[in-house]
């Protein structure tokens, strides 16, 4: 019995853990798995829910969720959002979500976003949903 308790709470720690993305600070951990063939891949069209909360303060700054927000959709991989969502969301699925920890120099950085309660040198949490992936388009597709 006791190695069965030991093994769970082992790996429940091990589902927990924020993994790391090569070369950058941001780190994630996948909360509910995605489905199908499609990933976020560099160029694709993507569609989320987003929520952003300032670690250090624990206050919400900007969600989708939000009464009069709509899902918000952007390029991946092209500076369209700031690096560490952008390297954060790479190869999830639809259906998948992500809570993201971005420190400031992959978010905001020293200036931080004032107008949203960001501040200088902030840490943001995300938490993502991606609800639609269009892939990018071949270069044949595009003549």
């Amino acid at each position: 019995m006791r190695i069965v308790t030991f093994l769970a709470l082992l790996l429940g720690l091990l589902a927990a853990t924020a993994l790391e993305i090569p070369g950058h600070k941001t780190t994630y951990e996948v909360t509910a798995e995605g489905e199908g063939e499609l990933v976020v891949t560099p160029k694709a069209s993507v569609t989320v829910h987003a929520t952003g909360i300032v670690a250090e303060t624990g206050k919400k700054f900007w969600s989708t969720k939000d009464k009069g927000q709509r899902p918000f959709s952007y390029t991946a991989g092209v500076k369209a959002v700031i690096v560490g969502w952008d390297m954060g969301t790479l190869g999830m699925k639809v259906g998948e979500k992500r809570m993201l920890t971005i420190p400031a120099d992959e978010g905001y950085g020293k200036r931080g976003f004032p107008a949203w309660g960001i501040p200088p040198d902030g840490t943001l949490n995300f938490e993502i949903e991606v609800l639609s992936i269009a892939p990018a388009k071949a270069k044949e597709d595009l003549r």
